[in-house]
């Protein structure tokens, strides 16, 4: 009986994370730096598949938010180069010694930072993300086997392809790096069960992607990026400030995960700012949908419904809620929220640090736009995703996060009695 794709690719990156592991930090640098050189090359043969996938993706009449994330341009790979440099240019964390100590019996024990070993990673129509995720696990010692969506098919097998060859000209072992060209639902379910090969598995998409590989994987899962994410204009607020940051959160890009998709604003300011922000945001072209409080200070806006306070929307579409005050906004959050980021725009230094004190969330921002959880803004070069769990990443994965450890024991004899 033939093997599967993913068991054939399973076996390979098996094999090559334990070459890679021990691979020194300038054969990964040298090879991330190859990759980079390779899609500058290639830039025009990418953007020729993507345009594929974009036509095929209007002929299936995908939503402009999923257009906008298959969508490649020269900028979006310039992104990519970029981000490829910019990991190469982080530290090693392979080796690093976390802590060490001496025991009184002459042992000595050293904590050290190893690579997690073979991750998957299933996503949907994003195809950075392929370069994003090759450049950090490879840079943390990690195979990588991806697995991305059928819109994005013919975009993630170009890019795979271009750097691939570039990685192995640079002498990364074979099966570093690979992706499932099946884009069936079973060779997602075969992944997520192929415990033998796989050490973690990373979902990257929307709620329903997220959801079924939390439910139908025997790998351990870190979840990442779903984004229900606030900005609670408090009654102390500058108000020019928090049109700007509501207007940039929702508006520079709806269609990704820490893009708000509520506003919560005091009972006491909310005559005063709901005009001009209001205004502001029509401009953008975004849908309004408000709770009763709202509509007495605009009748046109839609009546909210109970699932808006908890959808992600992905799109132009904000819904907004007048609360009591910071305790009522954060009792908000922490119920619809799914613990991404979240904002409070104020000049009050107790408000803002009750916020920041009780909100349940891996970034919590303090008069800034949420749309800087990102692994590029935090410093951390690219990232792997937006992690909403705790165990063990949260917020923006770089290197440090798709590491283990191990503990190194030195003696000289010592038996246990």
């Amino acid at each position: 009986m033939n093997s599967s794709e993913v068991a054939q690719k399973g076996k390979l990156a098996k094999a090559a994370s334990r070459q890679l592991a021990i691979t020194p930090t300038k054969v990964k640098n040298y090879a991330l730096e190859r990759m980079a050189e390779a899609l500058e090359k290639n830039a025009a043969a990418i953007l020729a598949a993507n345009s594929i996938d974009l036509e095929a993706g209007e002929k299936k009449e995908l939503s402009r938010s999923l257009l906008d994330r298959l969508s490649l341009d020269g900028q979006r790979i310039q992104g990519m180069i970029e981000g490829l440099n910019a990991v190469k240019a982080l530290p090693d964390p392979i080796g690093e010694i976390i802590s060490e100590w001496a025991r009184p019996n002459g042992l000595k024990i050293r904590k050290v930072r190893v690579p997690l070993g073979v991750i998957g990673i299933i996503y949907e129509a994003r195809p950075n993300v392929t370069v994003d995720s090759a450049a950090l696990c490879l840079k943390a010692g990690n195979a990588v086997i991806l697995r991305g969506g059928s819109d994005a098919i013919r975009s993630n097998v170009e890019i795979t392809r271009v750097i691939v060859e570039a990685a192995s000209a640079a002498g990364l072992p074979e099966g570093c790096l690979q992706l499932i060209a099946d884009t069936s639902r079973a060779s997602a379910q075969e992944l997520m069960r192929a415990r033998e090969f796989v050490d973690v598995l990373i979902p990257r998409g929307g709620q329903g992607l997220i959801r079924t590989v939390i439910k139908e994987s025997s790998i351990p899962v870190i979840e990442t990026g779903e984004g229900n994410c606030h900005a609670y204009v408090e009654k102390s607020a500058d108000l020019k400030m928090a049109t700007e940051i509501v207007a940039n959160a929702k508006c520079g890009r709806p269609s990704v995960c820490n893009a708000i998709e509520t506003v919560l604003i005091d009972q006491e300011i909310a005559a005063a700012f709901i005009p001009p922000l209001f205004k502001k945001l029509r401009q953008a072209g975004v849908e309004l949908r408000g709770d009763a409080a709202v509509r007495k200070i605009d009748a046109t806006v839609k009546l909210a419904a109970e699932e808006d306070w908890s959808t992600e929307f992905l799109s132009l579409i904000l819904a907004v809620k007048v609360v009591a005050g910071t305790a009522d906004a954060i009792a908000h959050i922490n119920k619809y929220g799914t613990k991404h980021s979240e904002t409070i725009v104020t000049k009050d230094k107790k408000a803002a640090a009750k916020f920041q004190s009780e909100v349940d969330a891996a970034a919590v921002y303090v008069n800034a736009s949420t749309r800087f959880t990102d692994g590029f803004e935090f410093g951390f070069g690219a990232e792997i995703g937006i992690s909403t769990q705790k165990l063990h990443a949260r917020g923006p994965m770089g290197l440090a996060e798709l590491t283990s450890y191990k503990y190194l024991v030195d003696g000289n004899g010592q038996v246990r009695v």
